[in-house]
């Protein structure tokens, strides 16, 4: 199974396509956006769409620049999935997730609970299969991640998360400087996608 997931591209039409082109010529099998899609929930045009002509299936979670109804939005219009709160099985992978952000945006700030809460919803779903990714659009705190930005702290219930649920991958977003950066937690492998994107093989 391979993975195309990416985030941050805050309305950059031109890196949607880029990257739909890109998931079409490595024959992706999926793709997962982690957040912040729209620049400040002003526009959601050809952000979705150009996956969807590739052919390829989504699923994506808001970030903090849009709000967890634009999310619910996309994916009623383009007949995806918000994993926000949610899980999915695709070839006995299951794959869960919750976006948004402890910092205020157009999205609401996520309590620390409430944050730990919708990834356990997630999770228990999905919990009997054997290998498994989590999505979150921020990253777990204590991390290398954590340490590139002094105005982003990490997310202690995704660290919650990782450490109670031991997800095989953890893909986030949010801290631009990171983008790329692959660390791990316990035997989770924690892969800030971010702009860049990167290819994951299951």
């Amino acid at each position: 199974m391979k993975i195309l997931a990416l985030g941050d591209v805050h309305g950059d039409t031109k890196k949607i396509q880029e990257f739909a082109d890109k998931a079409k010529k490595e024959k992706v099998d999926l793709v997962i956006l982690t957040g912040d899609i729209t620049n400040f929930n002003s526009s959601t045009e050809n952000l979705i769409g150009p996956f969807k002509k590739a052919g390829k299936k989504v699923l994506l979670i808001p970030g903090n620049h849009e709000p967890i109804a634009t999310a619910d939005f996309l994916a009623e219009l383009y007949d995806i999935k918000n994993i926000h709160g949610y899980s999915v099985k695709y070839k006995d992978v299951g794959i869960f997730g919750a976006g948004g952000s402890s910092i205020v945006g157009p999205s609401p700030k996520i309590p620390s609970q409430e944050m730990f809460d919708l990834l356990k919803k997630g999770f228990d779903k999905i919990r009997y299969l054997d290998k498994k990714i989590m999505v979150t659009h921020e990253h777990p705190s204590g991390g290398v991640i954590e340490k590139l930005t002094q105005f982003f702290p990490g997310s202690n219930a995704i660290r919650k998360a990782v450490e109670k649920f031991h997800p095989d991958i953890l893909l986030c977003s949010h801290v631009h400087e990171a983008d790329g950066l692959e660390e791990k937690i316990g035997r989770t492998r924690v892969i800030s996608v971010g702009k860049k994107g990167k290819i994951i093989n299951i």
